[in-house]
């Protein structure tokens, strides 16, 4: 049974295109709800317990992992959908999915990946959430993949996108050129508030930026201030973390009153006057945004690019590069049911394939395996 207050333009698991494989149900659950259950089951979202957001996993046990992230803006994303009156379950389960494709040692795995891959096909970790739903999990007798609904598997592939999908002529299912539904464009923003937020934390704790750099920006200060005013006499770790939940709630508010009002002034009535859109719907408003983008600038900076940071990517780099080479220069260094895919999808896909669904501690291990000489095989 779905929500029966649903926006007349939410998605419906009524109204999905359906499955690309047909199926005898086991219960009556809502086609989003089970793509939901069948995402939390699979193997790709359990191993994001060991993916890197920006500190890696044996860096500390505090800090944000893939996991983590993927939950928080599954939280932040219901949140958001339950105030709009959009579909929750399609929410969450995109949220939940949104970044299973990601390789190890974040978005510095995917840059090495797409480098090497450049020649065959490349490589996006959009794409590859979508190939991972669509063909690597073997879970099921009678297909490959998680067989989700179509508007799941279309909210994955146009995640932070602007749903052009480069003509590619595999993606044509998916109406390149064509908005998906508000429940899949609000996945963009859930995913920055999230990660943001809990960015500036895991920051925070590790001593690469401070509180006095950050009363620099907006968006902070004036987070800071309402906490302040309310609890004069708070401790300064309480603070952190009452400031970070008040900015979360007012970009989370923002957000909601703006997307509101754009879809009454648009004459949004169905989900077809939703796909019939140029841009998206799910906007902050301008100052928001522009204090927004103020952040951001600062983490791209003073945290992305901090000297630890970049020592670690640099690591990550050489491991993810020479795992690669070598199984490219000899495909017998790979077990035989790795190998025995090579007919179907090709040698380079197959081995980016394995390394893009390793953790940042498994590709550690492969490593020292391969490369060191008293290390067991």
């Amino acid at each position: 049974m779905e929500r029966p207050d649903l926006a007349p333009y939410a998605a419906r698991s009524s109204q999905s295109r359906g499955r690309l494989y047909p199926e005898q149900r086991k219960d009556d659950r809502p086609a989003f709800e089970r793509d939901r259950d069948r995402i939390i089951h699979c193997a790709a979202f359990r191993r994001l317990e060991y993916k890197t957001q920006v500190f890696v996993n044996h860096e500390g046990d505090y800090y944000r992992t893939r996991l983590t992230h993927s939950l928080e803006v599954a939280q932040i994303g219901r949140g958001i959908a339950r105030r709009l009156n959009l579909n929750e379950d399609l929410v969450e389960a995109l949220a939940l999915a949104h970044d299973l494709g990601h390789t190890p040692f974040g978005h510095t795995g995917e840059e090495v990946l797409g480098r090497l891959m450049k020649n065959h096909g490349g490589f996006e970790h959009n794409r590859q959430s979508l190939r991972i739903v669509e063909v690597l999990e073997e879970r099921y007798p009678d297909f490959d993949g998680l067989n989700l609904s179509w508007e799941t598997r279309e909210g994955i592939i146009k995640h932070s996108s602007n749903y052009q999908l480069s003509g590619e002529p595999s993606l044509v299912e998916y109406h390149p050129g064509e908005a998906p539904c508000i429940e899949a464009q609000l996945i963009d923003l859930a995913d920055e508030i999230a990660y943001n937020n809990h960015d500036i934390d895991d920051g925070l704790q590790a001593g690469y930026i401070s509180l006095g750099e950050l009363s620099e920006i907006a968006l902070w200060r004036e987070a800071w201030e309402i906490v302040a005013d309310k609890f004069p006499r708070l401790s300064e770790s309480r603070h952190i973390y009452q400031t970070i939940s008040h900015l979360i709630g007012l970009l989370i508010g923002d957000l909601v009153e703006t997307t509101g009002s754009t879809i009454s002034q648009c004459g949004i009535r169905t989900i077809e006057d939703v796909r019939r859109m140029d841009c998206s719907l799910v906007s902050f408003s301008s100052r928001i945004q522009n204090q927004n983008q103020e952040l951001k600038n600062f983490l791209r900076s003073r945290l992305y690019r901090h000297y630890k940071v970049e020592r670690m990517r640099v690591k990550a780099e050489r491991i993810l590069v020479f795992l690669f080479e070598a199984f490219e220069r000899n495909p017998n260094l790979l077990a035989r049911p790795v190998q025995e895919k090579f007919s179907r999808h090709g040698m380079q896909r197959v081995i980016c394939d394995y390394i893009a669904g390793m953790t940042d501690r498994y590709a550690f291990d492969e490593y020292r395996r391969l490369f060191e000489p008293y290390e067991p095989v």
